[in-house]
């Protein structure tokens, strides 16, 4: 893949997540209004709008494309234009969305238990897998974004995303360190 086909790829990917929000936001406003959403979904704390989502997610999208390129090794020669996307780039941006797909259509349907208990069971797997990274979190954030907003997603996904990068890129290697350091010593 080269340089300029990637540059391509994430200006489609950007105006197609603003065509998105701007759709879900026009459809809301037909239908009785651009919808707010409650902190920890509790009326008496702070509503967030949808309107956020305008700015949040086109900014996701191209902060997302910005990391990728740099993880991304582009070859000058391929004179298609074309390539591939690696597929443990794709995989955490479709794994994440349709989490937060599941966890949505769940909220939607009453089982907000199942909710929470996917929200628990993301931060249990955040200690083993690499949440961090940047599709992951747009793939979360976009998933969710039609039910509960740009925001909320976003401060609920940083939150497990800190953790994971704290485990994934602190801790883990310090354990790593300490066991082979332990064991070269018996």
């Amino acid at each position: 893949m080269t340089e300029k086909y990637f540059n391509k790829l994430s200006t489609y990917l950007i105006l197609l997540i603003v065509v998105f929000v701007l759709c879900q936001l026009l459809w809301e406003h037909l239908n009785g209004g651009v919808v707010s959403h409650y902190l920890l979904h509790r009326s008496d704390l702070p509503a967030i709008s949808n309107w956020w989502g305008i700015v949040i997610l086109p900014a996701l999208a191209w902060f997302a494309t910005r990391r990728i390129k740099k993880r991304i090794a582009f070859r000058n020669d391929d004179v298609s234009g074309g390539g591939r996307i690696p597929a443990g780039i794709l995989t955490g941006f479709f794994v994440m969305l349709i989490v937060s797909l599941l966890q949505s259509v769940a909220f939607v349907s009453g089982y907000e238990n199942i909710t929470m208990m996917m929200a628990l069971c993301l931060l249990l797997s955040s200690l083993f897998l690499p949440i961090y990274r940047a599709e992951c979190i747009l793939g979360f954030v976009l998933g969710a974004a039609f039910t509960f907003g740009a925001v909320i997603p976003l401060i609920g996904i940083l939150v497990i995303a800190t953790i994971s990068a704290v485990a994934n890129l602190c801790i883990g290697p310090l354990l790593v360190y300490l066991w082979r350091r332990l064991k070269s010593t018996t």
